[in-house]
Formats: C-alpha cells, sequence, structure tokens
C-alpha cells in the first residue's frame, strides 16, 4: 500500500498583516489512480493562532514545512487506513439472495 499525502489547500486569514487562521486541505492517496487497490479521501482542518495551533505572522513566512504541521496527520492517517482496509482490503460482503427460497405453508 503506497500512501502519498499531499497538502492541496491552504488559504490564509490576514489581520493586521498577520495570518491568524488557516484553512488546509491534504489528500490522501492510495496506490494509483486505475490500480484496483486505489482509495482517495480528502481531509479539511482549520488552524487558529488564538488558540495555540500556530503563532501569528506574514502568510510569507508559512512554508510548506509550517503548513504541513499544523494538520493531524497522525489522526488522519488513522482514519485513511481504516477507511482502506474497510473498503478496499476487507469490503463488507453483500447478502446473497437465495431464490430458492419457499414461503412456508404454515
Amino acid at each position: 500500500m503506497a500512501v502519498t499525502k499531499k497538502l492541496t489547500k491552504s488559504i490564509p486569514h490576514v489581520k493586521s498583516s498577520k495570518a491568524q487562521i488557516w484553512d488546509l486541505e491534504m489528500t490522501y492517496e492510495n496506490d494509483s489512480e486505475g490500480d484496483a487497490t486505489y482509495y482517495k479521501t480528502v481531509f479539511n482542518h482549520r488552524a487558529v493562532a488564538a488558540d495555540g495551533d500556530f503563532t501569528a505572522a506574514a502568510k510569507s513566512s508559512f512554508n510548506l514545512a509550517a503548513l504541513t504541521a499544523m494538520c493531524p496527520t497522525s489522526q488522519w492517517d488513522v482514519v485513511f487506513a481504516s477507511q482502506v482496509d474497510s473498503v478496499i482490503t476487507n469490503p463488507p460482503s453483500n447478502p446473497v439472495p437465495d431464490q430458492d427460497f419457499s414461503v412456508p405453508s404454515s
């Protein structure tokens, strides 16, 4: 299972020339599109300076590593692994109709 994670959106909310809030989106993909084991999920997170998620600063001072560090990736890793397991690795089996069943007479 080759999982890739990519920060796909980062929107700063700026006040007094400093980013106060970041809306972040990260896309997780399992294997390659077209593969039988391909699975994709998009996670979103709002990081708020006032909540202690980061220190407010000029938006240009945040690089990819800083923005990624604001995301709860350890939690998302667990959720994504569970999703892949339940959809790809061990999908639920659907009930099979029994066409030979007859309505009981009594």
